[in-house]
């Protein structure tokens, strides 16, 4: 029988990682606790930022728990898929920035192949 890549998140496998490691995950959560406290920037904006970031590091555990976080902070469904959007842009945007590196090394290979008139 096939098993799930991302197993469901179970109370036996929270009880698992507790038993594992009580005092990294009793500081992780207060370190949780303190980064998603209201400050110079309110829990609603930072649960959108979590969920942007979640979905750049492509966790599913997170972009789960983080929009739900959002909703019950009361960010509305239009304010998640645009964290969302802005996350993809990011994603796209890096990959076309680091072209340089592949160019940067074109250049070194076949300097010829690559000129300043073509290369855009």
């Amino acid at each position: 029988m096939d098993r799930p890549m991302y197993p469901q998140a179970t109370v036996d496998i929270a009880r698992k990682r507790r038993e594992l490691a009580p005092e990294p995950l009793k500081a992780f959560k207060a370190f949780s606790a303190a980064v998603f406290a209201d400050g110079a920037l309110p829990n609603v904006t930072k649960q959108l930022i979590a969920v942007a970031v979640a979905h750049t590091t492509q966790c599913p555990y997170c972009i789960k728990g983080h929009t739900a976080e959002a909703l019950k902070h009361g960010a509305t469904e239009q304010q998640i898929m645009e964290a969302i959007w802005v996350a993809a842009e990011m994603r796209a945007g890096a990959a076309y920035a680091h072209s340089a590196l592949a160019i940067d090394v074109m250049q070194h290979a076949h300097p010829e192949a690559v000129t300043d008139k073509n290369a855009g």
